[in-house]
C-alpha cells in the first residue's frame, strides 16, 4: 500500500520541496497551510487548510486526511515555523509568544493529533529544528527556545512511542535559500556574509533540507529515533579553516 504522508507548512520553502519530493516518489501526500491559496501549486494528491498551532486545527489536518485516503498518515513532516532576530532586551512580549505559539505549539498539537490518530500503528515523523538551537547564536534567543522545545519534544515522544514502532527525529537547517530567508538574502554584503559562515561555503537550499526529511521517512532510516540532525554545511560542528 502506497504511504501517506501529511506535510504541515507545506506553502513554505522546506514543506513546499518535501512535498514535492514525496509526491513524485508517489507517496500520497496531503499539503496542509492556514491559506489554502497559498497551496494552490503545491504538488500533493490533497491541500488542507488548517491552522496547526491550535489542537483543533491539528486535529482538521490529520482528520482530513484519514477522510481523504480512508487511513491516517503513517508519515509525518512538520514543517511550520517563524523566526525572530531581536536580542531579549529589545522582544517584546506579544512576538516571544508568537514565536513559541507558531514553532513550539503547533509541534507539539501536531504530533499529539498524528499519535492518537495512529492508534497503535507504527509510523515515522520529522520535525525541523534549527542551528540556533544547537549552538549558540546572538540576538536569536526567543526562536532558540522555541526549537529547543522542538528538539525536547522530539527525544522524550521518541522515548515514549518507540515500543509502538513509532520513529520521531528531527532537523535542524542553517541558513536555507526559503521566502522567509529572502529579505535577509537579497542584499549582496548579507548573503556573502552569511555564506562564509558555513564551512561547505554557500547558502544551501530547501531542496538539501527535503532530502534529508525525506530520508529520515524512509526505510533506510529505520534505526533512527530520536535524533536532531544539522543540515548547516557543518556550521554547529566544524570551523572553517581561515585563509
Amino acid at each position: 500500500m502506497t504511504s501517506i504522508a501529511l506535510v504541515t507548512g507545506a506553502s513554505g520553502g522546506i514543506g513546499r520541496a518535501l512535498a514535492r519530493q514525496l509526491h513524485a516518489r508517489g507517496f500520497r501526500v496531503a499539503a496542509v497551510g492556514r491559506d489554502i491559496d497559498r497551496l494552490a501549486d503545491v504538488e500533493a494528491s490533497l491541500r488542507v487548510a488548517a491552522d496547526t498551532t491550535t489542537p483543533e486545527g491539528a486535529a482538521i489536518a490529520v482528520a482530513a486526511c484519514q477522510e481523504a485516503f480512508g487511513a491516517p498518515p503513517t508519515l509525518l513532516a512538520h514543517c511550520v515555523g517563524s523566526t525572530l532576530i531581536a536580542p531579549l532586551h529589545r522582544t517584546r512580549s506579544d512576538a516571544y509568544r508568537e514565536i513559541i505559539r507558531v514553532n513550539l505549539d503547533s509541534a507539539v498539537f501536531m504530533l499529539q493529533a498524528w499519535i492518537t490518530a495512529l492508534k497503535g500503528e507504527r509510523g515515522a515523523a520529522v520535525f525541523a529544528s534549527s542551528v540556533v538551537a544547537r549552538i549558540g547564536v546572538a540576538n536569536h534567543e526567543a526562536i532558540a527556545a522555541a526549537k529547543g522545545g522542538v528538539e525536547a519534544l522530539v527525544r522524550s515522544a521518541a522515548a515514549t512511542y518507540a515500543s509502538q514502532g513509532l520513529r520521531v527525529n528531527a532537523v535542524a537547517p542553517g541558513m536555507t535559500e526559503t521566502p522567509m530567508t529572502a529579505g535577509m538574502l537579497k542584499m549582496p554584503a548579507m548573503r556573502e556574509g552569511a555564506a562564509r559562515q558555513y564551512p561547505l561555503g554557500g547558502v544551501q537550499s530547501a531542496d538539501q533540507v527535503a532530502d534529508v526529511m525525506a530520508w529520515l521517512l524512509g526505510d533506510g532510516a529505520d534505526r533512527l529515533t530520536g535524533q536532531v540532525i544539522a543540515v548547516d554545511g557543518g556550521f554547529t560542528t566544524v570551523r572553517p579553516l581561515v585563509k
